[in-house]
């Protein structure tokens, strides 16, 4: 009997001191509450947010569709810490006890708001979107990947903060070590910052054909901080560090307006003047009546030197199309069409040559 007394006595003891100064039927109590806002959670993510996306999907605009895919992940948050909340005020704690609660609550809330303005910058990269003229997509990924990192890393901050671990020597600790790094990465903060004038400046975009003297030319396949991948014209991928486009001259051949055509036609020394001028207007009134060249931008076709071994030719126009399979083709049916007139006006083409002249004794 004595036994079954002493285990009442702990027993008793056990459930009204409980642990940090609650009694155990408080606990059940605040557990009974957490849950019940955890079931809400479950309203909440099968109810409420399922029926916000599908009225958001039957609007023409996409930014309704984008703060409600940002924001679900908070919203099955809140629950929890009001439920936490709730629940914790609900139970008597000890000072030590409700000093440690206390701080629990507030590190929930700082987490919920900076996960709020973390998923908040996506539907904001979206409004961002619109502004193309002035910020190229790929500066604007950059810009949006730099805000989430910030807003984590402020996040963190103020939840050490809260828990007394002071981030100033940790800072200062780390611009130390910053500076030790730069000292020691001078190549990737050039790449960096040369990253970042190619996209203010918009020199280039993904899908561009570009051509770097001495470099590199092939189509550009991803921007990135430190470097840019381009595929080159055999399909092998070329990875260049970004200080490459600041140093050299890039020449962006996707933005070509209109192609340009430059040749040397070489005569034989024996095309008469009568041949010469003929062959001349012919080529020239062709170009001038074709519809694949823009004359506006010039038409010179002269007689341009003497060489060697044959009379030059210069011929020099551009076509209308700025696409480079189009300039290829206005390409071969100029060069048919020049060595249909240099046979109909019986002249012939000049090919390299010497004559050698033998002195006999």
């Amino acid at each position: 009997m004595e036994l079954i007394n002493n285990f009442s006595d702990i027993f008793l003891s056990v459930w009204n001191q409980g642990i940090l100064g609650v009694d155990i039927f408080q606990i059940l109590i605040g557990i009974g509450i957490f849950l019940i806002f955890l079931v809400f959670r479950g309203i909440i993510s099968k109810v409420i947010i399922k029926k916000l996306e599908v009225i958001s999907k039957k609007t023409t605009n996409k930014l309704d569709d984008t703060f409600v895919s940002s924001l679900e992940g908070p919203a099955r948050f809140l629950p929890i810490v009001i439920g936490f909340f709730i629940a914790s005020y609900y139970m008597s704690f000890s000072l030590e006890g409700r000093e440690i609660v206390d701080t629990i609550n507030r590190t929930l809330i700082t987490i919920l708001i900076f996960w709020i303005i973390h998923q908040i910058i996506e539907p904001v990269s979206y409004v961002l979107s619109g502004l193309d003229q002035l910020l190229s997509r790929e500066l604007i990924g950059w810009i949006i990947k730099s805000l989430k990192i910030l807003i984590f890393i402020l996040g963190l901050a103020a939840v050490l903060e809260l828990w007394g671990i002071k981030i100033g020597p940790i800072i200062a600790g780390l611009g130390l070590f910053g500076v030790a790094v730069a000292l020691g990465a001078q190549d990737l903060f050039k790449n960096l910052i040369s990253g970042i004038l190619v996209l203010v400046e918009k020199r280039f975009k993904i899908g561009d054909w570009i051509s770097v003297d001495g470099v590199i030319e092939g189509t550009v396949e991803k921007i990135g901080f430190r470097s840019t991948s381009i595929r080159k014209f055999d399909k092998s991928l070329a990875i260049i560090p970004n200080f490459q486009f600041a140093e050299n001259a890039v020449t962006n051949v996707s933005e070509t307006s209109n192609w340009r055509i430059r040749w040397t036609i070489t005569l034989q020394y024996n095309t008469t003047v009568d041949q010469l001028k003929k062959i001349r207007d012919d080529i020239e009134a062709y170009i001038n009546k074709s519809e694949d060249f823009n004359q506006s931008l010039g038409v010179a076709v002269r007689i341009e030197k003497f060489s060697d071994s044959s009379i030059d030719l210069l011929v020099r126009c551009f076509t209308k199309s700025g696409s480079w399979n189009d300039w290829l083709e206005v390409k071969e049916k100029l060069a048919i069409e020049i060595k249909q007139i240099v046979e109909g006006n019986k002249a012939s083409f000049a090919f390299p040559s010497q004559s050698i002249y033998i002195e006999k004794k």
